[in-house]
């Protein structure tokens, strides 16, 4: 599996979390497994993690990895974003660390029945719970093309958004787009051919635009950062990992807003900015992992 997926910043994320043996902690987003993993090697022997995610085949796979764990482990199909109730379902007490990596796994990438990959022929699906009921295909063949643009634009940053939008419409008109490769072939047509020249595939940005709508990434980060200082003990920590500029523009303001006292004048002074400016890779783990070179890591601090 380690060969499938390597976690980012795992030496950076153990540090930042000051994970001890008797610690209770969660990984928020457990993937594959490979934070946790180290989370559980370093708590041992009395250390215990509850791991949530969405992808129930992540979880299968985790569940192998970490099952030297099983007693001091528990893992559970779900939404960061319903982190409190969760840990009251299970009888959890508070954490003392709790761990987001918001990246898409390349597991998920490789897997070309997801539908993640513009690299790959698949249906178009995006979604990381299998059994959800929002796809692609539906943003793709039934939003206004007004929305679509607006959806390329704001999660893609994709300047050429409106014509992908619009050629996205017209095609849609003939026959639904249902395919991972039809939808590339539809945004390459919409793109002028100099852009292929700049070193990142034409559909990269939309692609990236239309698995955040699919799954309401943004949305359930900001919920997760605005939920997650009532399950922490005092002196826990927050430690997300990011991969583009939205998701690290709104952990960024969250955590100044929580410290200022914006958010939540109540709290002002509860949160501590850990990093005041984010932890990136450094050139060896990118050289062992190109795909680890844009992630980011911010960590806060509650009193």
């Amino acid at each position: 599996m380690e060969c499938i997926h390597k976690s980012v910043l795992v030496d950076q994320a153990i540090q930042y979390l000051r994970c001890h043996p008797d610690g209770v902690y969660c990984d928020a987003t457990v993937g594959l497994g490979g934070h946790a993993e180290r989370i559980l090697e370093v708590t041992s022997p009395d250390g215990r993690l509850i791991g949530i995610d969405l992808d129930a085949s992540a979880l299968a796979m985790a569940a192998e990895r970490l099952s030297g764990f099983r007693d001091r482990l528990t893992l559970v199909q779900g939404n960061f974003k319903d982190l409190p109730s969760i840990l009251g379902s299970y009888h959890f007490p508070l954490l003392d660390g709790v761990i987001i990596d918001a990246g898409l796994s390349s597991y998920q990438l490789e897997d070309k029945q997801r539908g993640f990959s513009f690299l790959k022929e698949g249906p178009l699906s995006m979604n990381f719970d299998v059994n959800g009921r929002e796809r692609a295909s539906d943003i793709i063949n039934f939003y206004p093309e007004a929305r679509l643009a607006e959806i390329i634009w704001m999660y893609g940053q994709e300047r050429w958004s409106r014509r992908i939008a619009r050629r996205i419409v017209e095609e849609r008109a003939k026959s639904p787009i249902k395919t991972t490769g039809g939808l590339v072939r539809v945004i390459c047509s919409a793109v002028p051919h100099l852009r292929s020249r700049r070193g990142i595939h034409p559909a990269t940005r939309a692609f990236q635009a239309i698995r955040i709508e699919v799954n309401h990434e943004l949305e359930n980060l900001a919920q997760f950062l605005k939920v997650v200082w009532g399950c922490l003990k005092h002196g826990g920590r927050v430690c997300i990992i990011s991969f583009h500029s939205l998701e690290d523009g709104i952990v960024k303001r969250h955590f100044r807003d929580f410290a200022s006292g914006k958010d939540r004048p109540s709290a002002e002074g509860m949160v501590e900015v850990i990093t005041k400016k984010p932890l990136r890779p450094d050139q060896e783990e990118v050289r062992r992992n190109p795909r680890s070179r844009s992630a980011r890591m911010r960590v806060a601090e509650w009193h």
